[in-house]
């Protein structure tokens, strides 16, 4: 039986998760998988992710845990990956999605300050975190940067049909399951 791990709510750093555990809020931090992934032991982990995502780092740090992880990995996107949640879901050697689910990516942002130099050397730094959240998506789907950064760039909410046909999920959850539906008929009519 494999070891259930929940990426539920914000993705947050290590160092501000005592603020949203002080309140009770729902969160994620790499620690939190981290001490999971090491109960884990080796045993194969699914990973539930209902999540509209957060810090890019902090996911990119869950992701390579995961993707580290000598296990096999099954994320099950049971509401919404998106953003940063999004990247978590890449991490799985297998990828499953609920059918009343959803997958959305778009591009880094962030708040800053400066003057021009400044915004010019934030800009750019999006621009390559961009790309980098681009490899997740691109080493799943076998999709070629532009593609992916395209999508990224209009912010694109994908349906459970939509992230099959890309390649970033692997199989529609209950899609295989047939429904037996018997009848029962009391007839006086005689075949």
């Amino acid at each position: 039986m494999p070891k259930r791990i929940s990426v539920r709510g914000a993705i947050i750093s290590n160092d501000v998760a005592w603020i949203y555990e002080l309140f009770d809020i729902e969160h994620t931090s790499p620690q939190m998988v981290m001490e999971q992934i090491e109960d884990a032991n080796g045993d194969d982990l699914e990973v539930i992710i209902n999540s509209g995502g957060g810090e890019v780092y902090a996911a990119s740090e869950i992701y390579t845990e995961l993707k580290s992880y000598t296990g096999t990995v099954e994320t099950r996107v049971v509401g919404l990956a998106a953003s940063a949640a999004s990247v978590i879901a890449m991490a799985g050697d297998k990828v499953l999605i609920a059918p009343t689910a959803e997958i959305m990516i778009h591009n880094s942002s962030m708040g800053y300050h400066g003057d021009h130099r400044d915004m010019n050397k934030a800009s750019e730094m999006l621009q390559n975190t961009d790309k980098t959240i681009a490899n997740a998506y691109r080493l799943k789907s076998g999709m070629d940067e532009k593609e992916l950064l395209d999508l990224m760039g209009k912010e694109t909410w994908l349906t459970p049909q939509d992230a099959l046909e890309k390649g970033l999920v692997d199989e529609i959850m209950f899609e295989n399951e047939i429904k037996l539906t018997a009848s029962a008929s009391v007839s006086n009519l005689i075949p």
